[in-house]
């Protein structure tokens, strides 16, 4: 098992990683940012205000994107299987 190729799937796991939680981490931003932003307009400092509506967010981002990170996460077992022969010592 080569360096560079340790290199290529450590990067593979970030980038997928990445792709994974990009749509939930953008949607508790976004939602955040609109509780935060109504906060400073009305004066209302509830600090739990800003939970539920993040953790609702992320639940429906989870629910209409699950399907599509599933099939993201098994491309990527899968690929990563298919290089067990290459990780041994008589692989390549």
């Amino acid at each position: 098992m080569s360096e560079a190729f340790l290199q290529g799937l450590l990067g593979e796991i970030v980038l997928v990683a990445f792709k994974l939680s990009l749509p939930m981490l953008v949607a508790g931003l976004g939602v955040g940012l609109l509780i935060s932003i109504l906060q400073a307009v009305t004066q209302i400092q509830e600090q739990t205000l800003t939970f539920v509506p993040k953790v609702v967010a992320v639940a429906v981002i989870m629910l209409v994107a699950g399907p599509w990170m599933l099939n993201t996460l098994l491309a990527f077992t899968v690929e990563v299987y298919g290089q067990i022969p290459n990780m041994t010592a008589g692989g390549g």
